[in-house]
């Protein structure tokens, strides 16, 4: 990309809040050499690793890569057999537990937004999956090493052996000079009572005038001349024999260091790897964590030349105050002119397309809505003037055409343009026409661009040239402040003439102004205006209709949960009903037993039968049965049916209110919508209001339906008619059997199958079973009015 783009559009500065956000040294130097890519397959990779490693941040929290220390130098020693210092050693040890930790997280499951468990298999997997921790090592080193400047004893025996050696032999030493300093006769030449170390050897301070008298060797006097420090004669083997012991330490410690650095030596294929791969996740980390920082979004690249960026937002303004803007080119148009009033905003909506497309192409994401569009461009070009950015000097005319010539000859219509200003600083009438120039060229070329500038001339060539469009920058002339909204379609005015009237220049000062305007640019002015005008209003509206919209949406999200809350209260009215049901069943089959026993003992013993205990026993039955006809009805006063008629299917079992019965349909609604109910014997044609659907599961398999019927209170509450449509006639066979026990139980003479007509087939077989039925005293297909061939009614 061309360097003096790079400054221009403060790329720089994105590098360097990229960078704060890498751990290791190696991938900070990696985020400052980030530059964009031309492979659009390059360029989607990077974006890929972009948001899967945000993904699993948004999922799993942060990955820490403070452990991963630039051990490149360490490891290309250990190329030629070098030895590592304890040092580099931890070093490596650090970086083995980094890779540990990055192994886990990258295996590790994360959590869905709805709480999830979710496998992160996505484009950083490969990375995660091939590091090698190697904890055996990395627990060695650790083992060993205590810190920089301390080994273990227990790093091998020799070097605990030396150092118990040390330890006995310093004890030895120590109380021998104690000895000495502790005798009285020899107490007055010593200078202090204290054991000191000279050149490594310990001594005595003695007094000066006695350094001849106190036998031993001289290492060292005191700055005051006062003393001398002396190895008294009686120490010098055991100070020897200590030397040697700490030469021999030394010696252990480098066959530690010798053997660890030959262990890593041996891994070092894998280490490099670990070493390179880390590197990696954490520069790809660090362009997530960036993105984070400003809530930016995956762009979509293509190679087709359409840009459309969705409220987007300059990375390197407050994101808090920072308004958003919409940017499209090369779909219905592929330059873009951008008029309107100085610090309005134009050159910010320039600079955002260009830090895009930098930032896109760098493989970071950008501070846009998701869906926003990006194209794949050989280069960026920019001239921008000074005033938008304080690192430059003032630029001259020349300065600023010299920079276009040089976009001129190394454009190609792959490439993306930005102008600030084309053809300013110079005379207005030979600048437009320069800048009309440039810009058409451009546009024949097929190039994308976009330019500022405060020409009318290019207003107007905007409106009139095919494949150029006008956009401004709003302008509140009430307040006189910007609002920074960029609108497309719509050419943008100066204000020069409203902001001065509202700082107060006289209105005969303004007046004589417009005087000296041409009238066609006041008309092309006032147009301008009213179209301006008609786009806020249409902004206004689209924004209402938007609220509406949400509104909508809003309300049908209600209406479908008060719906379910209504299905689910309906269900729970429906279960209430029938555990009422079979209560009053229940109720009323204990007491029709009850009364049987009785006839039945009264029928026995005709002689013993009280009349007036009969008639009470009648009595007794008649209340109950007035009493449950009370409740029906005022069961079915209060029953309602919102059903409509297309609700009801073939097969459906009702509940018919006006009868309190139940039922099933043999047929759909006619022209006056009404339906055909079988009832028992009786097939009615009733309307949609008087039905309500009771929700019965399906039968799946034949106990599930003998242990429904069983279920429903034995013999004494069977119905006089059974459905089983849509059986199979080995599933219709098993379940009337048992309906016909329970119906002769019950005493019932009569009763109704309900098969349907269809092929016939279920039909067939129920009668086979019927022919062989011992207490079946015969059985005829139904009548007009009771289902026909749809039914057939058994005399038991």
């Amino acid at each position: 990309m061309n360097l003096r783009t790079l400054r221009l559009l403060e790329y720089g500065k994105i590098v360097k809040m990229l960078t704060g956000y890498a751990a290791s040294p190696m991938a900070k130097r990696k985020c400052e050499k980030i530059k964009p890519r031309r492979d659009i397959e390059v360029i989607r990779t990077l974006q890929h690793e972009t948001r899967d490693a945000l993904n699993r941040l948004n999922r799993q929290g942060n990955l820490s890569f403070g452990g991963l220390k630039d051990i490149g130098a360490s490891l290309k020693r250990l190329e030629v057999e070098g030895t590592l210092t304890t040092k580099e050693l931890l070093d490596v040890a650090s970086v083995l537990d980094t890779a540990l930790n990055a192994k886990r997280f990258g295996d590790a499951e994360g959590v869905d937004e709805e709480g999830r468990k979710q496998l992160n298999a996505d484009s950083l997997h490969t990375r995660f999956s091939e590091l090698v921790p190697l904890e055996y090592l990395s627990h060695d080193i650790h083992h060993a090493i205590i810190s920089e400047n301390e080994i273990a004893d227990d790093a091998s025996s020799g070097l605990k052996a030396v150092r118990r050696n040390i330890k006995l032999t310093n004890e030895r030493l120590h109380n021998q000079l104690q000895k000495l300093i502790s005798d009285q006769n020899q107490q007055m030449m010593f200078q202090d009572n204290i054991i000191t170390m000279r050149n490594g050897r310990y001594c005595i301070p003695v007094k000066q005038e006695y350094k001849n008298r106190f036998q031993g060797m001289i290492h060292d006097q005191s700055a005051s001349g006062k003393a001398v420090f002396i190895e008294p004669i009686s120490v010098v083997n055991m100070n020897n024999e200590l030397k040697e012991l700490e030469n021999q330490e030394l010696a252990e410690i480098e066959k530690i260091l010798a053997t660890l650095s030959a262990k890593v030596a041996a891994e070092l294929t894998y280490i490099t790897h670990n070493f390179s791969t880390l590197t990696e996740l954490d520069f790809i980390f660090a362009k997530a964590q960036f993105a984070r920082s400003y809530k930016g979004s995956e762009p979509i690249f293509n190679t087709d030349g359409i840009i459309d960026i969705k409220q987007g937002r300059h990375p390197l303004l407050d994101q808090h105050t920072v308004v958003p803007v919409d940017i499209k080119l090369g779909v219905e148009y592929n330059l873009l002119i951008i008029t309107g009033p100085n610090t309005g905003g134009k050159t910010v909506s320039l600079k955002t397309l260009g830090l895009f497309t930098l930032m896109g192409q760098s493989g970071l994401h950008i501070p846009a809505l998701d869906g926003s569009k990006l194209t794949v461009f050989d280069n960026v070009f920019a001239d921008i003037g000074d005033e938008q950015s304080i690192e430059q000097n003032l630029s001259t005319f020349s300065s600023h055409m010299s920079n276009i010539v040089y976009i001129m000859e190394h454009v190609t219509p792959n490439s993306l343009c930005l102008f600030d200003e084309p053809g300013g600083g110079t005379d207005p009438v030979e600048g437009a026409a320069l800048a009309m120039s440039i810009l058409s060229h451009l546009n024949d070329m097929g190039v994308k661009c976009m330019a500022t500038t405060h020409y009318t001339e290019l207003k107007t060539f905007a409106m009139t040239t095919p494949g150029i469009e006008n956009a401004s920058c709003e302008f509140d002339v009430a307040t006189l402040m910007p609002t920074y909204r960029l609108i497309i379609g719509i050419p943008g005015k100066s204000n020069a003439f409203a902001i001065s009237k509202k700082l107060g220049l006289p209105d005969y000062i303004i007046d004589k102004a417009y005087e000296n305007i041409d009238s066609n640019t006041i008309d092309f002015e006032s147009l301008i205006a009213e179209l301006e005008d008609s786009k806020k209003q249409i902004e206004r509206d689209k924004e209402e209709i938007a609220r509406y919209k949400e509104e909508a949406i809003m309300l049908a999200n209600r209406a479908k949960v008060k719906d379910e809350e209504l299905s689910n209260k309906k269900n729970d009215i429906l279960a209430k009903a029938r555990a009422e049901a079979a209560e009053i069943l229940e109720d009323a089959k204990s007491m029709a037993d009850e009364s049987i026993r009785k006839y039945n003992k009264w029928s026995a013993n005709p002689n013993k039968a009280d009349a007036r205990d009969m008639e009470k026993e009648r009595e007794k039955l008649r209340t109950k049965m007035n009493e449950y006809q009370q409740m029906s009805a005022e069961k079915r006063k209060q029953l309602k049916s919102n059903h409509q008629a297309t609700d009801f299917k073939v097969g459906d079992t009702v509940h018919v209110i006006s009868m309190d019965s139940t039922g099933s349909i043999t047929s759909l609604a006619d022209s006056k919508g009404n339906l055909k109910v079988q009832i028992g014997i009786l097939n009615a044609s009733l309307p949609a209001s008087d039905l309500v659907i009771i929700e019965t599961p399906k039968q799946k398999n034949n106990q599930a339906q003998i242990n429904s019927k069983r279920g429903m209170g034995k013999a004494l509450t069977i119905s006089p008619d059974i459905n089983v449509l849509g059986m199979t006639v080995a599933e219709a066979t098993m379940v009337i059997d048992r309906y016909l026990d329970d119906a002769m139980l019950a005493h019932l003479h009569k009763v109704t199958i309900i098969h349907g007509k269809g092929t016939g087939a279920l039909r067939k077989g129920i009668h086979d079973y019927l022919r062989k039925q011992s207490f079946v005293k015969s059985f005829r297909m139904g009548e007009y009015g009771e289902g026909e061939a749809g039914v057939t009614v058994v005399e038991l």
